[in-house]
């Protein structure tokens, strides 16, 4: 953490705090507004919805010294034929092959609530993480673009990690973060992120992790969160924040998600 970064609030949730089922917090919602969803139903070895997904690829450690080349080819990323999208991590010679699903310049939203049904992986070294960055990414750059971060875990998956990034007005990187810990890749669980102009509220299933409003920032920090965010699904290899992937991790190491939906509630 660098000293540009603060820390504005954090909710720790019991390890069975949000293990319960989401449904009676579905059933609870008000009435809305589905801006997109996808339930991944498809062929085995098919792509996502083009409408929604499509791929950034390369390597270059992806600002983060990471070790996987992204690719498009369907061994990293596919329907399973049972309702899932499958991200999967594998090595490839010396280094490592993985996916990362956009929907920039195909979908985003500015307020409500993303969401979506993920299976974490595990092991040294992994990197999964369903996340937001805003759709002038590549005009402004980042951190200018705001960075959402809905769900990050690393190595054994026994945190979460919830976060937004966004620039002060010397254009140096801000972060505030949500953390607790619990076995992040024991089952599906429901990750969601709800936006309104002036605050950001992130949860696990039917539990608030943790929210963040514009009053809370501190002099100079910019908020840079009320206007259109695209999705990002991936899993990275290596990096500085997990290390390098250990001897026993095991591949492929695959994320699963059951489906993904934005509501403008």
């Amino acid at each position: 953490m660098s000293a540009a970064t603060v820390f504005l609030a954090l909710v720790c949730i019991g390890a069975t705090g949000w293990y319960a089922s989401s449904d009676v917090a579905q059933a609870s919602r008000k009435a809305e507004s589905v801006l997109m969803f996808e339930d991944f139903v498809g062929p085995a070895g098919t792509a996502p919805d083009p409408r929604y997904w499509g791929h950034a690829v390369g390597g270059g450690g992806w600002g983060n010294d990471e070790a996987q080349v992204y690719t498009d080819d369907p061994v990293n990323s596919r329907l399973d034929g049972e309702g899932n999208l499958v991200i999967e991590a594998r090595p490839d010679g010396s280094g490592y092959t993985s996916a990362r699903l956009v929907t920039l310049d195909r979908f985003a939203f500015q307020y409500g609530r993303a969401e979506a049904r993920i299976k974490l992986p595990s092991g040294q070294g992994l990197h999964p993480a369903f996340w937001l960055m805003g759709t002038d990414v590549n005009r402004v750059g980042w951190p200018q673009s705001g960075e959402i971060d809905v769900i990050e875990t690393i190595n054994d998956a026994s945190f979460y990690h919830s976060a937004l990034h966004g620039p002060s007005s010397d254009g140096t990187p801000w972060e505030v973060k949500a953390e607790g810990s619990g076995n992040m890749s024991d089952d599906f669980h429901d990750y969601w992120v709800e936006r309104s102009p002036d605050r950001v509220t992130f949860g696990i299933d039917d539990a608030v992790t943790g929210e963040f409003s514009r009053a809370d920032l501190a002099p100079g920090q910019e908020w840079v969160f009320d206007k259109p965010f695209s999705l990002l699904l991936n899993v990275a290899v290596g990096g500085r924040w997990p290390g390098d992937v250990g001897a026993d991790t095991t591949f492929p190491a695959a994320m699963l998600v059951d489906w993904v939906r934005v509501t403008d509630e």
